[in-house]
């Protein structure tokens, strides 16, 4: 589980310093999904520049230079790919066709392997496996809405990315994984992260005064592209490889024996965090029943969470 987050300022109304703040209780706030790694993507210069690190985002310094008006983030929780080794943490930046851009993804893909050897994709050294992604892109050779939603309806897993050009077009393609966007109509401000949880504790942290959001809506199987003036346009894909879907028909394989007495939480978001952790579960082996029972036999989502990721069961 990690976390998107990020700004969007077209009409560049905040200065360099209130942005910078603005992203550091963004990635802060962004630690509830993942410590290991921090790292931003954005425009200056004419020039697409990634910048991150193998440290939680509270002690990422960040420095935004006057004119950016688009920065996309990412809070990393490892599951592939040490995240000791820089170039496995995102944002991952590469070219397709006449487009630069830079990727962030949340969620877990099971499909990286093969799609490389099915595609002929070249290896490479980053072993994350979100990094298909970015391969498939630079294949298709352009950066468009058809080629994400080529991309997206080849992996299989959960997800949702973020990918920004260099054009300061931010593109959002929203799978089965969190996201929320905030607008602020009166300042023409966008902020969003992977949960609204995580983007309130961010928001009411900031020293600024902000009218009233409103929420952009975005379904699972959209991509929303919002552009360098804060225009909106969207388009779809099929949601027929996400890992809930793909993995449902087949689950009776590992699922073991009905015993679970879990009873789902109440609100959404602790349904969700269930959800994800099913998710990451699966990337170890375990089936999503594994964890109810674990649930059921009085284990926190802490507890398993920690488990999967030390190899304790």
């Amino acid at each position: 589980m990690c976390c998107l987050f990020g700004i969007l300022d077209p009409r560049d109304q905040f200065s360099e310093k209130q942005k910078s703040r603005m992203l550091h209780f963004l990635a802060a706030a962004s630690e509830a999904r993942g410590t290991d790694a921090t790292g931003i993507a954005y425009n200056a210069r004419g020039k697409l520049r990634v910048y991150k690190r193998p440290v939680p985002g509270h002690k990422l310094r960040f420095h935004i230079p006057a004119g950016t008006k688009v920065v996309m983030g990412h809070a990393r929780m490892t599951t592939q790919g040490d995240a000791r080794r820089n170039n496995n943490n995102h944002p991952f930046q590469a070219r397709a066709g006449s487009n630069t851009f830079a990727l962030a993804h949340n969620g877990v893909l099971y499909n990286d392997v093969l799609l490389r050897k099915e595609k002929k994709l070249p290896q490479t050294n980053i072993e994350t496996d979100s990094f298909i992604a970015v391969q498939l892109l630079q294949q298709q050779g352009a950066l468009t809405f058809a080629s994400l939603k080529y991309m997206a309806e080849q992996v299989e897993g959960s997800f949702s990315f973020t990918v920004l050009d260099d054009r300061d077009d931010l593109y959002f393609v929203k799978g089965d994984n969190p996201l929320c966007i905030y607008h602020y109509l009166d300042s023409g401000l966008y902020l969003y992260a992977s949960t609204e949880e995580i983007l309130i504790n961010a928001i009411v942290h900031m020293p600024y005064r902000l009218d009233k959001p409103s929420q952009v809506k975005l379904e699972c199987g959209e991509i929303l592209k919002i552009d360098a003036n804060g225009l909106q346009t969207r388009g779809s894909f099929d949601t027929r490889n996400l890992y809930s879907r793909w993995y449902a028909p087949y689950s009776f394989l590992l699922e073991p024996p009905a015993r679970s007495r879990y009873v789902p939480l109440q609100t959404a978001a602790e349904q969700e965090y269930i959800r994800e952790l099913k998710s990451v579960a699966s990337f170890y082996g375990f089936s999503s029943g594994y964890v109810d029972a674990l649930l059921a036999d009085g284990f926190t989502t802490d507890d398993v969470e920690e488990m999967l990721y030390c190899g304790t069961i």
